[in-house]
């Protein structure tokens, strides 16, 4: 992992050993986020077949030309709505959260609260 940062290399540690015991199924695939300084993307993924189901992010066209900044938590609820909508219509109702090394606050936080609010258990 070469020439990573503390808190990156960190990170990616964390993620490693949630996703050891953490992985999508048919019945319940895994809704994972990512969020980088400028931007928030959620996917939900079969980890048994290797497919992406259903993906949102502040770049889709739906959501991007109603945010100000793609790096907050209006636009991570706005991920979150988004998601569960994409999710709901691929009759995907029953997610595992996949928080990818992140601490569970903030963007992450408003993105999970926004999807269960809009349909989506986990």
């Amino acid at each position: 992992m070469g020439s990573l940062k503390p808190k990156e290399l960190a990170r990616l540690k964390r993620k490693k050993r949630i996703r050891k015991k953490i992985t999508g199924t048919s019945q319940r695939p895994r809704l994972c986020v990512f969020r980088s300084v400028k931007h928030v993307y959620a996917m939900v993924i079969d980890d048994s077949k290797g497919k992406t189901l259903a993906s949102a992010s502040t770049l889709s066209k739906e959501i991007r030309d109603d945010l100000k900044s793609g790096g907050n938590i209006a636009a991570a609820k706005k991920v979150g709505e988004l998601i569960a909508k994409n999710s709901l219509e691929k009759n995907v109702r029953e997610v595992v959260f996949d928080r990818n090394g992140y601490l569970y606050h903030g963007r992450v936080k408003a993105l999970a609260i926004v999807a269960r609010e809009n349909g989506l258990k986990f």
